[in-house]
């Protein structure tokens, strides 16, 4: 019986257990999914060794700390310094990003995207930031400071702080912040989200299982929104391929995972 779990700071709220465990329960594969709740992210290597675990996810606020914690990153992750998927593979860490394909098929619904803002300079963001880029899309990214801003400015993004904020017209917003997960707060004060929003033709939270303060304004103008759940689907859907070394169809992981959804 392999064991995977989640690494975070919140953790409880997580919905990947329910994921991971469906896909395993359904199609026979000997695993388990748990939750950690981990609060000093330097102790993330020595706590999945110790756990004996065969591989994790892990969401914020500790997937650069993931990322240095690796003996090894692979593809994607490589070029953002971002890790959100581990697997032990002969008692080697080894890192992967499955959060900029996951949101990538999230947005396909919005259509053809050219000019997107980013609020928020974590992990999440410059995994998505670099995804976007790569993917011949403009980005703009917003973060209360600046002093974060350096990995983004060398991407090629137009970068703000709250203070000199130039607004311009948007095709899609994403708040990649934490703002709304435990709290009520905006990922930007009021008066900027509201002009933000009148600016702008689709809205996108990577939080998911509640309508944060920002997703609600966003719906309060009409504006065609989402949360982070299929994002959620489609960053599990690449984690379990390589939980479970591709011995799983894609389409039979995805069907059971889009299940748990619906529990």
């Amino acid at each position: 019986m392999k064991l995977f779990a989640i690494f975070g700071d919140p953790v409880s709220h997580s919905r990947s257990p329910l994921m991971h465990n469906s896909v395993f329960k359904n199609l026979n594969y000997k695993a388990c999914y748990t939750r950690v709740h981990l609060r000093d992210g330097s102790k993330l290597k020595e706590t999945f060794f110790a756990l004996g675990l065969s591989g994790a996810n892990v969401t914020v606020p500790h997937k650069e700390a993931a990322y240095t914690a690796c003996d090894e990153v692979r593809g994607f992750a490589k070029k953002v310094g971002v890790v959100n998927t581990l697997i032990n593979e002969n008692g080697r860490l080894i890192g992967y990003n499955t959060d900029a394909d996951g949101f990538m098929f999230a947005i396909k619904e919005f259509g053809d995207i050219k000019n997107i803002l980013v609020l928020g300079a974590g992990g999440t963001a410059k995994a998505l930031s670099a995804k976007f880029i790569d993917s011949g899309i403009k980005v703009t990214v917003l973060n209360r400071s600046e002093d974060k801003l350096t990995y983004f400015k060398e991407l090629g993004c137009e970068c703000f702080g709250w203070e000199d904020f130039l607004l311009k017209k948007y095709d899609l917003v994403v708040n990649t912040t934490s703002a709304g997960l435990k709290d009520e707060e905006l990922p930007a004060p009021l008066a900027l989200i509201e002009a933000i929003l009148e600016n702008t033709s689709f809205v996108a939270d990577a939080i998911y299982g509640k309508v944060t303060p920002f997703l609600k304004m966003a719906k309060e103008k009409n504006i065609t929104c989402k949360d982070g759940a299929d994002m959620l689907l489609g960053q599990g859907v690449l984690a379990n391929e390589l939980f479970v070394n591709y011995e799983l169809k894609t389409s039979d992981i995805k069907l059971q995972m889009s299940k748990s959804f619906e529990i």
